[in-house]
């Protein structure tokens, strides 16, 4: 009798628990989540169609990136379901760590026969061969601490001293240990996202437009007294008066983005790739998107990123806590800001930057951290409403 009486007790908690999940699959945000899948799928596809033909060449082996590209993809999504089912609210305690723990990494990149070199920058630690760039994670300790810093300091967020100066020093530090890989890219969207931070949380205008008219003539000084920087803003003013030196690669962008016309050439039949744009499966897929799906292929894209921004910012305004709010939306704006500098450069709007398509490019740190913040969003997607104060999501059960 003990045995059957046991075995019903389990029976319950099991039904208990399915019944949980039920519930908790109800509420996770389909949309979002199918929009992430669709965004890592499409570009996973873009990715072999856009490197094959350079793999093959450099390697033997047409699929060497599709299948590194693949492996991070499988990690990411990993990633991205822990981060989902670990509970928002229990990152709190990984704010300040993880801050940390980016700075020293930040410095470990910096140090001679630890930081990796690449493409003149030292960016990369590596670990056998996989390598990692701890400036995409730096990212997202940084709107981990400002959701959890700006969170505690609320009522204080207009004091100078207390809610202005701790968050720019913080920034300051970090845009140090950035610029000196160099990663001006990074480092500018840092504080970009700091003053979009700020202003949501409500800090004084004025703080934030003297601090803009200080930021601007610095940006200028470390462009002007960067002869690589500098050449990169001759190229973006003038591309085609550099056709063949400084502005090759942005020439070669806009030629492959505008010969896909409406339809595109079809996928996999793109010629820029072909040794013409320089790395097409990295920072300039989108312009093999253009030549290859049109402007059919780039308008889904840019739709497919307006969705998500558009579930990414609902996630944060229904979020139960303040932290939430602030979590969700530095992750969405994070992801919204990547993707339009992106393809602002990739269209000849904005200077080269350096800075990948989030989900579609190749690269395992960018794939991966971008999955991390989808999933961290997607956590606060199951939240109920703020009016229920309700702090149970510690677990998903997906669609």
């Amino acid at each position: 009798m003990k045995v059957y009486a046991q075995l019903a007790k389990w029976t319950g908690k099991l039904g208990g628990r399915l019944a949980d999940q039920s519930r908790r699959a109800a509420e996770v945000d389909k949309v979002l989540f199918y929009t992430v899948m669709i965004l890592s799928v499409f570009g996973l596809v873009m990715v072999y169609s856009a490197s094959f033909v350079y793999a093959q060449a450099n390697t033997g082996d047409p699929t060497y990136f599709f299948k590194r590209h693949l492996f991070f993809l499988a990690m990411g999504l990993a990633a991205m379901f822990f981060a989902a089912g670990f509970g928002y609210q229990r990152l709190v305690g990984w704010a300040y760590p993880a801050l940390i723990i980016t700075m020293v990494l930040l410095v470990l990149v910096l140090l001679p026969g630890v930081g990796s070199r690449a493409g003149g920058s030292y960016r990369w630690l590596r670990l056998g061969p996989i390598g990692f760039q701890p400036a995409e994670l730096a990212k997202l300790a940084f709107i981990l601490y400002l959701a959890c810093s700006l969170t505690r300091k609320q009522e204080k967020i207009k004091a100078f001293g207390q809610g202005f100066l701790p968050h720019l020093f913080v920034c300051a530090v970090l845009i140090l240990l950035l610029l000196g890989q160099p990663d001006f890219g990074t480092a500018a969207t840092l504080t970009i996202m700091l003053f979009l931070m700020l202003f949501v949380a409500g800090s004084r205008i004025s703080q934030l437009v003297v601090s803009a008219l200080i930021a601007v003539p610095m940006a200028y000084l470390l462009v002007a007294g960067s002869p690589y920087r500098l050449r990169r803003l001759m190229a973006f003013l003038d591309p085609w008066a550099h056709r063949f030196d400084i502005g090759y690669q942005i020439s070669e962008s806009l030629m492959s983005f505008g010969s896909g016309g409406v339809f595109g050439e079809g996928l996999g039949s793109g010629k820029h790739k072909l040794f013409f744009v320089p790395a097409a499966h990295t920072d300039f897929i989108f312009s093999i998107v253009g030549e290859e799906l049109g402007l059919v292929g780039a308008v889904l894209v840019i739709g497919l990123f307006g969705v998500f921004v558009w579930r990414g910012i609902r996630a944060a305004k229904h979020a139960p806590d303040l932290f939430g709010t602030y979590l969700g939306f530095g992750l969405t704006a994070l992801i919204a800001m990547q993707a339009l500098i992106n393809m602002g450069v990739v269209t000849g709007m904005l200077p080269t930057k350096g800075l990948t398509l989030p989900f579609f490019s190749y690269g395992g740190s960018s794939l991966v951290c971008s999955l991390l913040a989808a999933g961290i969003l997607l956590g606060i997607s199951t939240s109920q409403s703020k009016k229920s104060g309700s702090q149970q999501d510690a677990k998903v059960t997906w669609p």
